[in-house]
């Protein structure tokens, strides 16, 4: 006791065990208006306790844009070691992955965060194809035409077949967040053919995870997401099974 009246009681205080959930971080885009959400709402908050960084980006969308960012994943990066130890990363740029290489955004992450595991949208949607058992796929994209056509090189690049591509036109990844369910079934249906086996409804900053269940009910086709593929891949890598069902076919996948 103080002369204020006021009292230090140490012995009240109780921690949580550090070891109960899994700690996963996010570097997302400066100007990404959605996936930060999109993680919440998918990834169990009783498993897990999801870390957010911010890269800088300037619209609008292009390859060249998407470039600059590769010298500045460090720095983000460097902001996610006060958290201590990480089950996985991953970096939220779809479309700066494919630009930059998955390699190249998984060293300059590791040389900050060693051993961590790390992934990108445009990887853990192989990962999900490959789990799906599907190489035919359709995609659709919100880009415009020259920042879509590096993807479609990435996948075919992989092994998969497109048998439809599809892009919107948008160059701002704010307008993108903007984007209706409504818009994203109806493009994403125009994209199916015969031989489809699966969907790829590309970029972090659309809204897409809601229009899953639709599209898989109407099409009885997988639909794979760049943020429902990442918090597919970032759960596996935690040893977090099951998932949301109403987020796609992707989470009865278990395994990496």
């Amino acid at each position: 006791m103080t002369a204020n009246g006021i009292s230090l009681s140490p012995e009240l205080i109780s921690y949580k065990d550090k070891n109960a959930v899994a700690r996963l971080g996010i570097i997302a885009l400066s100007t990404d208006l959605t996936s930060e959400g999109d993680f919440y709402r998918q990834i169990p908050e009783d498993r897990a306790s999801l870390y957010v960084t911010r890269v800088a980006f300037e619209n609008p969308t292009t390859p060249e844009n998407l470039r600059r960012m590769a010298p500045r994943i460090r720095s983000a990066a460097e902001l996610l070691l006060p958290v201590g130890p990480l089950n996985a990363v991953c970096y939220s740029c779809t479309a700066a992955s494919v630009v930059i290489g998955d390699q190249e955004v998984t060293q300059v992450i590791n040389d900050v965060l060693t051993d961590v595991p790390v992934v990108t949208p445009s990887g853990a949607a192989l990962m999900a194809f490959k789990q799906l058992g599907v190489k035919k796929v359709s995609v659709l994209t919100p880009y415009r035409i020259e920042t879509s056509e590096p993807m479609a090189s990435y996948f075919t690049s992989q092994g998969l077949e497109i048998q439809k591509f599809h892009c919107l036109g948008i160059d701002d990844d704010r307008e993108m967040a903007r984007v209706t369910r409504q818009t994203i079934v109806a493009a994403t249906l125009a994209t199916d053919t015969t031989d489809t086996e699966a969907f790829f409804v590309s970029c972090t900053a659309l809204p897409a995870i809601h229009a899953i269940e639709e599209i898989e009910r109407i099409t009885g086709k997988p639909v794979v997401t760049s943020n429902q593929a990442t918090a597919w891949a970032l759960m596996r890598h935690a040893g977090i099974e099951g998932g949301r069902k109403d987020f796609g076919n992707l989470f009865n996948k278990d395994t990496l």
